[in-house]
């Protein structure tokens, strides 16, 4: 099998030639080499994904370099596995520019007597006029359940303009549009608070008028909470103040956090591989949680699938799943773990195999 795939992936890498318009490595971008931030708040910290997708039969080996220190790649060198995606998540920091400025990030990927370099490009407009401090909002972990405690983000402006703040709002697309003169890029948002993970408020701190030779200076405070009821996982969010600046109307900023769940199994699924009718397999399954609890009830048993519960509250409980079939064929049950946690919290546990007579 392996001798008939080698042609194969011969094929896919050395129909493309070694000098082309596009680097085959291009083709693993899904979701275009280039992105503009546009124009930004001096010290604003600025996120990106680009997807990576291999579509070949042999694992890629990805490596990043780029051009300037205000941008960072991570991670910056990765395994592609054949038909796997993967992320770059790439972060420029507007602290270190003024002014327009632009960023080539040079991904290599190689395999085995094969190599091709695509270029990524991100660019922003870092505004000398408004500044950010800190320059995002981060709030490492979180637990989910509870209204995370408030963090705060200060914005300046320092200009002509009689600069405001209306709204805050979230972004929800990126749209592409087009003139006679030049596409632009355009950004589709809504307000904070209609949905979404987090809540966000500002108020105006001072405000004071331009004086011969000395321009008018406004500061705003923004305040930033994770919401109790925002789902479990990484949250990567942009708001955007929305100000009376006809030429710069939004505002970026970079809001951060990981939110972790009130309980999580491990493994999961719990696979049990493959077994012959009537053999017996015992598997442990460990559920964390923020606090002691204890399991009251499991969903989901029978047909030769039990569980040995502990009786003690802990943070960290472990249960034995005795797997011992009753029938051939595919062996897939969906386990509840229920618990006398608030709300009778409950994790869900799949447990798969194959039963052969």
């Amino acid at each position: 099998m392996r001798n008939a795939v080698l042609p194969l992936v011969v094929w896919l890498f050395a129909s493309t030639p070694a000098a082309v318009d596009t680097p085959w490595a291009e083709k693993l971008v899904q979701s275009g080499t280039d992105h503009d931030f546009g124009t930004v708040a001096r010290g604003a910290q600025l996120s990106h994904t680009f997807i990576l997708d291999n579509p070949y039969a042999v694992p890629l080996e990805i490596t990043t370099r780029v051009g300037c220190s205000c941008v960072a790649v991570n991670p910056a060198t990765q395994t592609l596995q054949p038909k796997q995606k993967a992320k770059l998540e790439i972060t420029m920091d507007a602290r270190r520019f003024t002014g327009p400025k632009t960023v080539n990030i040079y991904v290599t990927v190689s395999a085995p007597q094969y190599y091709s370099q695509a270029t990524l490009t991100v660019a922003a407009n870092s505004r000398a006029d408004v500044v950010l401090n800190p320059g995002e909002v981060s709030f490492g972990v979180v637990q989910q359940g509870q209204k995370s405690a408030p963090q705060t983000i200060d914005v300046e402006y320092a200009g002509e303009l009689n600069w405001k703040v209306t709204e805050l709002v979230y972004s929800t697309a990126a749209l592409e549009t087009s003139s006679q003169e030049q596409p632009r890029r355009e950004t589709r948002t809504e307000p904070v608070g209609s949905r979404g993970p987090i809540e966000a408020s500002f108020q105006e701190l001072y405000r004071r008028p331009p004086k011969p030779g000395q321009p008018g200076q406004v500061g705003y405070r923004v305040s930033v909470a994770v919401k109790a009821d925002a789902p479990a996982g990484s949250i990567k969010q942009e708001l955007y103040l929305k100000t009376n600046d006809a030429a710069s109307p939004l505002v970026p900023i970079l809001v951060e956090a990981t939110v972790q769940a009130t309980l999580a199994a491990t493994p999961n699924p719990v696979a049990v591989g493959s077994l012959k009718l009537g053999e017996s397999v015992t598997k442990l399954v460990v559920v964390r949680g923020s606090k002691p609890f204890r399991i009251v009830a499991v969903e989901g048993l029978g047909e030769g699938v039990a569980a040995e519960l502990p009786t003690d509250a802990k943070r960290v409980q472990t249960i034995r799943v005795k797997c011992q079939p009753q029938k051939t064929g595919d062996l897939i049950r969906q386990l509840l773990f229920k618990t006398d946690l608030d709300d009778q919290a409950s994790v869900s546990v799949k447990v798969e195999g194959k039963v052969n007579p």
